[in-house]
This record gives structure tokens, sequence and C-alpha cells, in this order.
């Protein structure tokens, strides 16, 4: 695993770990009015970093089967 893939992993576990906090902390109190517009907009956030985070994890998987396959062209010629 690499660094950038560490960090996107990183960045999903840390988006996923506060967001379940963050919900658990509503379900304790009655803030609802408050509440609501905060989590939908905590949410959003947190769903663009996990995007983020799982575009960081994957990337470099891509890269390499496409320099694999750069390299096995040019192999065969």
């Amino acid at each position: 695993m690499e660094g950038s893939q560490r960090l996107g992993a990183i960045i999903m576990l840390a988006t996923m770990f506060e967001m379940v906090v963050f919900l658990w902390a509503v379900s304790r109190r009655s803030y609802l009015a408050v509440a609501l517009p905060v989590t939908l907009v905590l949410g959003s956030l947190n769903a663009l970093a996990f995007w983020i985070g799982w575009t960081m994890f994957t990337a470099a998987e891509e890269e390499e089967e496409e320099l694999e396959a750069t390299l096995e062209q040019v192999a065969e010629t």
C-alpha cells in the first residue's frame, strides 16, 4: 500500500468514525431543529471527504494497471 493509498484509507476511516460519533451525540439530545440542518451539511461534507479518500485509495492501482499494459505493448513490439 503506497502513501497516497494509506492516506486515502485514513481519510475514509476518519470520516466514517466522525459521522458515527456525531450521530450518536445527536441521538442523545433533542436538538433536532439545529441538528437536522447541521447533519445534512456534515453528511454532505463527509460524503465528499470519503469520495476523495476513495479516489486516492483506488487511483494508484489504476495507474499501475495502465503502466503495466503500456509496458506489455512496448515489449511486444
